[in-house]
């Protein structure tokens, strides 16, 4: 076809044409309404048709010409086959419109060149179908195929196929638009780069390949087909990494082949890191501190956030948002740098530890209330000791609210916070926090997901976002109430307050809001799962959202799992306050009802979605360990994680203990290994069982945990990691270290996954925050020399001196173990010899020292390693030790 078809706009007749498929040139001039208005003034041409060649063997075309009651066109027609006849354009009389089915025969070019009017046999069955009149073009119009679309093309190259795309789209019945706008309707682009395409994302322009105009054109000849139609034009939407080659930097191998595999899916390619023909490097900047190599400058360095975002608009996105930066801030590396001198006063480093734990504690602590307000003149005065007061008294903290009021004294003193307080700020903590996640929830995914006018259109169908997120809403409502009224109680707190009534009042829109969600929860997380698979964009969504940092990296179900779990804390909770709370106190009695009603909306719960295997675990955990106490059994807990450990520190036992920690979904227990086992137990059937390998020492809440501190590896201290506690009924901070025992416990995943079940425990999203790398020098924490003999030796001595120690004790010695002793070395003649010596005996201290010389027999035998027969009577009364047999 001849250039002029592009460029030019016909002679005087084409002012005929017909607003819907004129040039868009003329549509954008003031000029263009005065040659309408013209075109209305000129006197009326009768039109003909002339049916060339084939077109006059279409059966169909001359029923649609021939007058009937059914068609409106209406037109005479004559059928030739030497267009020469008719096409030179000297008969004034009519206005010829020929119909050609060729437009690439040489009756075409011979018409064209002397700028007939041209059409094809669709245009005329179209306007028989609508009862229209024939359309008018200045241009050949074969069929409407693309009729009212407007198209803008970018990204081509080869002068040649462009001018070929552009005759089509005139021939098919659309306008051509050099500048983007918003009267266009469609971007046809080559590439994903340019000022058009980015203007088309984020006006939401669909973005199609040049096959779209092609297989169009294939199409023709169908009268009922329109190339705008979404399910045709969505198989030719541009991929967003077509022309893109990516590589993947610091991303785990099954996360790295995902990638991947998404890439070649969306028109991408990939390659291995540093290749000099790659577009972008997707970096995962979490674990990537710096660049392997030096970017060049063509090079995209981008988050992975703009991987996932290209894939949820199924467009690229723009890369100057998604820049990586190196992250040079040290924001957790402010550790105890200031406490790694040594010091030979104990004293001084007994402070420098507190003060230590102090810091770490201080950063995760959450507290509605300021701190307390302290004179100029005490701002050096205080000892270093305080520091470890990490919270409030409710005293100040309700002087702080009512600081209008003159105090009484210029120096108040401070009462000290009862474990009642304690546990009730821990659940307002808890509370604020699980309130925080239900709001990340309906901010982050629900909204954004029901949000009209998304690019590329919805994710989710409105069934999926029901099913999905079901009652959050309600719940999040009545959490906000309790929150605030828990905040109000703390404020003005005083031991008679009632946090019973609270959850009383509100029990009953929990019935209504809890059970809709938790029995349904499993079809909500198969869902998830079901259109995640099945839609990239929802994929990509879910990706995007998983790296904000109001997320806590957590994934959709892993959030929504919280009102799940919620109920049985804050029933934990209420049960601990209770215990706390005294007799005579009112709130004891509604804290009961509280549980009640917590209880009866539990009961709601679907009891099919108990896990039967994690109670399984349980109870052997309860069998192994000797004292397990009965309250760890609870349907709602399951066994997350079990390690073997060695005890570095004085706490919760003696250095060198191997220790077992069995972490559950919201405690921790801990055991130590018995020392001997006298005996095993016997049933009253005649089964024995071995007697338990382990012995209790705490079963402690993981709200209790502070911080995670991950002990760097020296020369003097391995694989060894501390945890800061705060018990409510402890006014400071303790150090729990220990070391792994064995090669099979990863130390980083064992803490992760505990700082995951603390943050799921205490309703945060950062539970990776809570790690914190220090140095143990720091903390006075060393692992060297556990294995050696004097280690070995000091404990053992330090054992026997704990015997020692129980066996000189009265108040862990009963009065009638006592008796005993003493009757079972005595003859019937020396008992009254003995009951006038007992009497005698004035001191405490000697009856101890005699005591301690009959229980210790079996200590001494063993630390000498000789048997030493002792006479009672002579032990007993004149106190003398007799010499060895």
């Amino acid at each position: 076809m001849a250039d002029s078809s592009i460029v030019t706009l016909g002679t005087a007749r084409s002012l005929l044409v017909d607003s819907s498929v004129y040039d868009s040139r003329i549509a954008e001039t003031t000029k263009d309404h005065v040659f309408l208005g013209m075109s209305y003034m000129l006197p009326k041409v009768e039109t003909r048709v002339v049916l060339v060649g084939e077109a006059a063997r279409n059966g169909a075309l001359v029923k649609a010409l021939q007058v009937h009651d059914s068609y409106d066109i209406n037109t005479p027609y004559i059928v030739t086959d030497n267009v020469q006849e008719l096409g030179d354009g000297e008969n004034t009389d009519f206005e010829t419109v020929f119909v050609l089915t060729d437009f690439d025969s040489s009756d075409y070019n011979y018409l064209y060149k002397r700028e007939n009017r041209i059409i094809g046999p669709p245009v005329v069955l179209h306007c028989a179908a609508k009862r229209e009149a024939l359309h008018f073009s200045c241009r050949p119009l074969y069929s409407t195929t693309m009729l009212n679309l407007s198209l803008c093309f970018t990204g081509f190259r080869n002068k040649e196929e462009m001018k070929n795309l552009v005759n089509l789209v005139h021939h098919m019945g659309g306008t051509i638009r050099k500048d983007f706008s918003t009267k266009v309707t469609h971007l046809v682009a080559c590439s994903t780069h340019g000022e058009k395409y980015r203007l088309a994302v984020c006006m939401g322009t669909p973005i199609l390949t040049p096959s779209w105009i092609h297989k169009a054109w294939e199409r023709r000849d169908d009268v009922y087909f329109h190339a705008g139609e979404e399910e045709f034009r969505t198989q030719f939407k541009v991929p967003p990494f077509q022309d893109c080659s990516l590589s993947f930097l610091g991303f785990s191998e099954d996360e790295k082949t995902n990638m991947e595999e998404r890439t070649l899916k969306h028109g991408g390619s990939y390659l291995e890191v540093g290749d000099e023909n790659c577009t972008h490097v997707v970096v995962e900047e979490n674990s990537v501190k710096e660049l392997p190599f030096s970017p060049s400058k063509k090079l995209f360095v981008v988050k992975q956030e703009w991987f996932w975002g290209s894939i949820q608009m199924d467009a690229r996105a723009g890369e100057s948002m998604y820049l990586y930066e190196k992250n040079d801030s040290p924001a957790m590396k402010k550790a105890v740098s200031l406490l790694s001198l040594t010091t030979p006063n104990s004293n001084r480093k007994r402070r420098r530890l507190r003060d230590t734990l102090a810091q770490l504690t201080k950063e995760t602590e959450i507290s509605p209330f300021p701190p307390p307000r302290k004179r100029p003149s005490a701002e050096h005065s205080l000892s270093m000791g305080s520091l470890l007061d990490i919270s409030n008294t409710p005293e100040t903290c309700k002087a702080f609210t009512e600081s209008s009021k003159p105090s009484k004294s210029s120096t108040p003193v401070l009462s000290k916070q009862s474990a009642r307080w304690q546990v009730s700020k821990e659940l307002y903590q808890t509370e604020s926090n699980y309130v925080d996640i239900l709001n990340t929830i309906l901010q982050i995914f629900k909204l954004p997901l029901e949000k009209e006018g998304q690019v590329g259109g919805p994710i989710l169908a409105q069934e999926e976002m029901k099913t999905i997120f079901g009652s959050i809403p309600d719940i999040y409502e009545v959490h906000t109430r309790i929150k605030s009224d828990l905040e109000e109680l703390l404020t003005a707190w005083h031991e008679d307050r009632s946090v019973g009534d609270i959850i009383l009042k509100y029990s009953k829109e929990l019935v209504k809001a809890y059970p809709p969600f938790v029995n349904f929860f499993e079809m909500s997380k198969e869902t998830i799962v079901r259109c995640e698979k099945q839609k990239p964009r929802f994929h990509a969504f879910l990706k995007i959202n998983q790296a904000k940092p109001e997320c806590g990296r957590q994934t959709l179900v892993e959030l929504l799992i919280r009102p799940v779990q919620r109920l049985p804390s804050v029933a934990l909770l209420l049960n601990d306050i209770k215990k706390h709370t005294s007799d005579d106190n009112p709130d004891k009695m509604r804290l009961e009802k509280a549980i009640e009603s917590l209880k009866e909306v539990m009961t709601h719960i679907n009891e099919d979605k108990r896990k039967t295997e994690g109670q399984k675990q349980i109870f052997d955990v309860v069998y192994e360990v000797d004292g397990c106490p009965a309250n760890l059994l609870s349907s709602h807990r399951s066994l997350v994680y079990r390690v073997e450990t060695i005890a570095l520190g004085d706490q919760p036992c003696d250095r060198g203990e191997h220790v077992t920690l069995f972490l559950f979904n919201d405690c921790l227990e801990i055991a130590r290994k018995r020392h001997k086992v006298i005996n095993t137990f016997k049933s009253p059937l005649g089964q024995t069982r071995p007697p338990p390998p382990l012995k209790h020492i705490a079963l402690m809440p993981l709200s209790q945990i502070r911080r995670v501190l991950d002990l760097q590896d020296t020369e003097e201290c391995v694989n060894a990691f501390a945890l800061v506690v705060h018990p409510p009924t402890e006014h400071e901070n303790l150090l729990f270290s220990f070391q792994l025992a064995g090669e099979e416990t990863i130390k980083s995943t064992w803490l992760r996954t505990l700082c995951r079940h603390i943050a799921n425990t205490i309703c945060r999203a950062d539970a990776e925050d809570m790690i914190q790398c220090t140095d143990p020098d720091s903390l006075q924490v060393s692992t060297k020399d556990m294995d050696s003999t004097l280690s070995k030796a000091s404990r053992a001595i330090k054992k026997t001196s704990k015997k020692v120690t129980r066996a000189f004790s009265f108040t862990k010695t009963p009065k009638r173990v006592i008796q005993r002793a003493f009757m079972a070395n005595n003859t019937p003649d020396e008992k009254s010899q003995k009951l006038s010596c007992e009497n005698r005996v004035g001191s405490s201290s000697t009856l101890a020292v005699s005591l301690s010389v009959y229980l210790s027999e079996e200590i001494i035998s063993l630390s000498l390693g000789r048997q030493y027969k002792l006479s009672a009577t002579s032990s007993s009364c004149t106190g003398k030790v007799p010499t060895p047999k």
